[in-house]
């Protein structure tokens, strides 16, 4: 029988988020219900209350989430009733041209629950990046359930559903970052911190943070950042270069999406270095580059869809991490909120006060 649930909604683009009543359908094929635990705010679910992702109103936010599997649908195998799971927004589909060449980290066919979640009224809902988990209860696919350790927190493995994975998997995954490399992070948000994170962890010996906010660059120290710019005050691409002998960094990484700081990565790597953009930007902006420095500075500019993972693989792998103690999930967890919350906490991630606030649920199905 569908349930009746509380949600955060988007209704219109601009206009303050809303608790509405949900309806979620019974688990289809190949869908599974999940109650969710925890999920954070991400810059993204503000980019979909602001029309910045499209015009699909009214959205269902929040994606960043764990939570308990509540039920499955028909031909459903991946998981069962009581898995603690991470949700995922990239299910593989394992039959498109890039699964069939073996990779299925960047699946040109990821897909969603095919039912939809609705208003009382009937109006079908739009869930950010096809979760919707600022919600006591969602509906997905259930390929965008990745099963983990029960034991973990819920709070800290629900980033990795989004931007903690984003920005660890644009070191690691897509910028090759390796021992000895000499690292670039432009924007220290939740990201950038990742990417900071995961620089570290594949053992970068120069890893620079790059921002226009002190506390954040304090905060980007404790990930591991070795030196910091505050680029009101410094010219980045001078201060990296000097501070890499004058060569510029191996990679560097664009955590925010703005132009003008790709521009900035660009001149402030290495000959044969590389470029990653993990930063989203707005659909209206363009990038000019010398194309002749494209050319001559060789190297590669990529960009990492959501750090180029593979869930089923990564997220047992990184919490494994965070229970050794390696990665400090925790530390980018800046309070905890409830579902009225969510308004206000997208405020104080405009004003930088926040790297992450985090939604808690009682998930008890």
């Amino acid at each position: 029988m569908p349930q009746t649930v509380k949600g955060v909604i988007a209704m219109e683009q601009d206009a303050p988020v809303t608790i509405e009543n949900i309806i979620i359908p019974d688990a289809g094929p190949g869908e599974a219900v999940v109650a969710i635990q925890a999920c954070g705010v991400c810059h993204t679910d503000l980019h979909y209350r602001e029309g910045g992702i499209n015009d699909e109103f009214p959205f269902l936010l929040g994606h960043e989430a764990s939570g308990i599997v509540e039920a499955v649908g028909e031909g459903v195998t991946e998981v069962e009733p009581g898995d603690f799971v991470i949700l995922n927004w990239r299910a593989v589909c394992g039959t498109c041209r890039s699964c069939r060449k073996g990779k299925p980290q960047i699946c040109f066919d990821t897909h969603n629950a095919t039912q939809k979640m609705t208003l009382e009224d009937g109006t079908e809902l739009s869930p950010a990046l096809g979760i919707g988990a600022f919600a006591e209860k969602t509906l997905v696919a259930a390929g965008q359930c990745t099963k983990v350790d029960p034991g973990t927190r819920p709070a800290a493995a629900g980033l990795l559903g989004c931007g903690v994975m984003a920005g660890i998997g644009a070191a690691i995954n897509t910028g090759g970052v390796s021992r000895g490399d000499s690292v670039a992070v432009f924007g220290c948000g939740g990201v950038g911190d990742a990417a900071i994170a995961g620089s570290k962890l594949a053992g970068a010996s120069i890893i620079i943070a790059v921002d226009i906010d002190d506390q954040k660059l304090e905060w980007a120290t404790g990930f591991g950042a070795t030196h910091t710019i505050n680029s009101t005050t410094e010219d980045p691409v001078e201060k990296i270069r000097e501070l890499t002998g004058g060569h510029g960094v191996d990679v560097a990484i664009e955590a925010i999406g703005l132009p003008e700081v790709y521009a900035q990565c660009f001149e402030a790597r290495d000959l044969a270095g590389t470029v990653v953009l993990v930063g989203v930007p707005r659909p209206d902006m363009e990038l000019t580059l010398p194309f002749l420095d494209v050319f001559g500075r060789g190297g590669a500019l990529k960009s990492s869809w959501y750090g180029d993972c593979l869930p089923s693989r990564d997220f047992p792998m990184l919490i494994d991490l965070y229970q050794q103690g390696r990665l400090d999930l925790d530390a980018f967890v800046s309070e905890i909120i409830a579902l009225d919350g969510v308004e206000e906490a997208f405020h104080k991630m405009e004003r930088g006060e926040v790297l992450r606030s985090v939604v808690e649920i009682d998930a008890t199905p």
